[in-house]
């Protein structure tokens, strides 16, 4: 994933933290510490994540994007 790839619901999580600076505290913020010693973290989308934590996938996308078009 590269930084002009979009970044949405069904991205991976893994590689949303890889590809975009900052996504990583955006990620513990709205699912916490845990997701970071879990190996789903790899496989799992953005908006299973926001399922399992209960919470909106779209904001999570949209503060993503928003450090995207920062950098």
């Amino acid at each position: 994933m590269s930084s002009t790839t979009e970044v949405t619901k069904d991205s991976i999580i893994g590689e949303v933290i890889k590809s975009v600076p900052g996504a990583e505290e955006v990620i513990r913020k709205h699912f916490g510490s845990g997701c970071f010693t879990c190996p789903g973290i790899n496989v799992e989308t953005i908006a299973f994540g926001s399922t399992m934590h209960n919470t909106d996938p779209e904001v999570i996308v949209k503060e993503i994007r928003e450090l995207m078009e920062a950098n």
